[in-house]
């Protein structure tokens, strides 16, 4: 499901010059969330995450995603970091 869901937005943000780093389900006192971690060759500020956050948004609404009851967390991946792998 991760896979779908990182190519379906990559296809669709593409556009905003972004790409998608990272798509993870995590849980944080007791509520899931589906985190999609965005990336760029540029700054993501808060406009860029607002734009990806409605096209995002519909691509989740459409998707039949089997985890029930979760909140979608769309964040920018932070420069310097190292990947959890």
């Amino acid at each position: 499901m991760k896979e779908e869901i990182k190519e379906k937005v990559d296809k669709e943000i593409k556009q905003l010059n972004m790409f998608v780093d990272d798509v993870y389900f995590s849980e944080e006192e007791k509520v899931k969330n589906l985190n999609i971690v965005l990336d760029s060759d540029t700054i993501i500020d808060i406009e860029r995450i607002t734009e990806a956050s409605k096209i995002i948004n519909e691509i989740i609404d459409e998707m039949d995603i089997e985890e029930e009851n979760y909140v979608l967390d769309i964040h920018s991946k932070e420069k310097g970091s190292v990947d959890n792998e």
